[in-house]
């Protein structure tokens, strides 16, 4: 079965719930900045993918999937730093 790749962006007002979205992205795909991913998937993973984000999204967050073509993919182009982000999570006390 072929894979679709796809960017799934985020903006999401809830630490919690920002949280429990980029780990569940994790699960699917590769952090290339805060709020991006990129994708890989069977098109039965983005339907799992679909299911479990659409359980976290409330009314104010907004989650984005972009398809792209394989013609697209090599078309991407990078700047700057390359790397993927790690999430830095501080813990007040």
């Amino acid at each position: 079965m072929p894979t679709q790749f796809l960017i799934v962006s985020y903006d999401i007002p809830s630490n919690r719930r920002r949280y429990k979205v980029m780990k569940t992205l994790e699960g699917f795909g590769t952090r290339v900045q805060f709020s991006v991913f990129e994708c890989n998937l069977k098109p039965r993973e983005v339907d799992e993918l679909r299911r479990r984000l659409t359980k976290l999204c409330e009314q104010e967050d907004s989650i984005r999937f972009y398809f792209l073509g394989a013609e697209d993919v090599k078309r991407i182009e990078r700047l700057g730093d390359t790397r993927t982000v790690e999430e830095r999570i501080f813990i007040m006390h």
